[in-house]
């Protein structure tokens, strides 16, 4: 498992389509797709064998794109002032550092009052986005200058090692399940006997858009759908969170093959692969809805790396959940590969 390029697609960004991770994703594919390319949105489409007339193809999906903000206007005081892109997690926002990708990459602040000027009362409430600003040390006319409405902006956040094999970063939902289909090409790519295309797609967070456009031109008869689920921690309820370090999430959902799904747990339970059972009882608020039902439809599966702190720049999962999660998206090509499911 290459940690060091998962941390660096972390510490890149890429918000709707804009930013170096995607190009760092770009490279890695095409180590196994020569032809890898990147579609009008923005995702990195890699076929990695085209599929010969009447078999399997089977495409692995993992959003690419990161949750942050875009700039909505610039006050007479020089501050900015932001909408969201995707679902950032307003509680932390206060005194975090940000990147400003304007005509130059700029750091900046959210502002946050001194405790000694914070009421009692302010304590219990969180503060709308609209109500924030962000500081980056320029008067008006110099931040205008290099900063204008519509710039993105990332929360900014280095990784790191923590023990137990855990690794804590900003973006790795999604970057943890590109680095699960990066490492499930890497064990499965010379043994694949049937159609096999990779997708790294945008727009998950703005209502799972590139995975539309990418399932359809792909046209896969199977898919495995990898993200990101809630990781437990001692605040959250049990029975919504996976376990750290217990392997992938198999997901269970009316919107999901049956057929895929089953398979996916026979061949935990075959290779002694560590699983858990995360059960929706609609839709899976992931790629994999929009995948089901691309074209005439698609038999999809879904596995999902347990994960802290989502949308927030300390999300944090086991490395062993990515490995785990990789060999079992494995098997699962060879299994279809060799038409039996």
């Amino acid at each position: 498992m290459n940690q060091q390029l998962l941390f660096s697609l972390c510490e890149n960004s890429c918000i709707s389509g804009a930013g170096p991770a995607a190009t760092l994703a770009f490279d890695a594919a095409a180590k196994f797709a020569p032809d890898v390319y990147r579609d009008p949105l923005g995702s990195v489409i890699a076929p990695v064998r085209k599929p010969k007339e009447g078999e399997p193809h089977i495409l692995l999906e993992a959003h690419l794109d990161e949750i942050g903000f875009i700039v909505t206007s610039i006050d007479k005081e020089g501050f900015l002032h932001v909408g969201k892109v995707g679902g950032p997690d307003v509680r932390v926002l206060l005194g975090h550092e940000i990147t400003v990708f304007g005509k130059e990459r700029l750091f900046g602040v959210f502002c946050c009052r001194p405790p000694h000027l914070v009421s009692h009362d302010d304590y219990k409430n969180v503060p709308k986005l609209d109500e924030l600003a962000i500081d980056i040390g320029l008067e008006r006319d110099s931040a205008c200058e290099k900063v204008s409405p519509g710039d993105y902006i990332t929360l900014r956040q280095g990784s790191a090692q923590l023990q137990n094999g855990m690794i804590t970063s900003k973006a790795l939902d999604n970057r943890a399940g590109v680095m699960t289909v990066l490492r499930c090409l890497e064990l499965c790519t010379e043994k694949v006997q049937c159609g096999l295309t990779a997708a790294f797609t945008l727009s998950e967070e703005l209502g799972c858009r590139g995975a539309v456009t990418a399932a359809f031109t792909a046209a896969p008869t199977h898919a495995i759908v990898v993200d990101v689920s809630f990781g437990s921690t001692p605040d959250a309820p049990k029975e919504k969170c996976g376990e750290m370090g217990k392997g992938p999430m198999i997901g269970v959902s009316p919107t999901l093959s049956r057929d895929v799904t089953q398979m996916l747990f026979t061949l935990a339970k075959e290779y002694s692969i560590p699983y858990q059972t995360e059960v929706m009882g609609g839709r899976t608020g992931t790629n994999a809805d929009s995948v089901s039902i691309s074209r005439g439809g698609v038999a999809t599966g879904l596995v999902s790396v347990p994960l802290r702190y989502m949308h927030t720049a300390i999300e944090t999962v086991a490395m062993d959940d990515i490995e785990n999660t990789a060999q079992l998206m494995a098997a699962a090509v060879e299994r279809i590969g060799g038409g039996k499911a």
